[in-house]
């Protein structure tokens, strides 16, 4: 009886796409998405060597000069700013929740 029915070859091929596409679909992969197309959209708006050019030598100065420099860009940079970095900090969350999930499986 090793042959396999129509049916359940068939179910084995959607278990096994689904457990494929589990990790395609995962929000740490689409955060990072997000994150790389927003990063991609700032660079298309800004020239980022102009912006890094112009930052001052004195590093007290430079939460300032950032703060100043997002503030006085177009609309749609702020956005793609604000969604990257959104983007970011949801996918530390998810590595941070994946690093707990994997230290409490060892200690069990």
């Amino acid at each position: 009886m090793n042959d396999q029915s129509n049916i359940e070859r068939i179910v084995m091929q959607r278990v096994h796409l689904i457990h494929a596409l589990r990790f395609a679909v995962s929000s740490s992969v689409l955060s990072t998405l997000v994150s790389a197309l927003a990063l991609w959209g700032i660079g298309t708006q800004v020239w980022i060597a102009h912006v890094l050019q112009n930052a001052p030598a004195n590093p007290m100065n430079l939460l300032d000069f950032y703060f100043t420099a997002f503030m006085h860009t177009r609309l749609i940079v702020q956005a793609l700013v604000l969604l990257m970095f959104i983007s970011l900090i949801y996918l530390v969350r998810e590595i941070a929740k994946a690093i707990a999930v994997m230290h409490a499986t060892e200690n069990v």
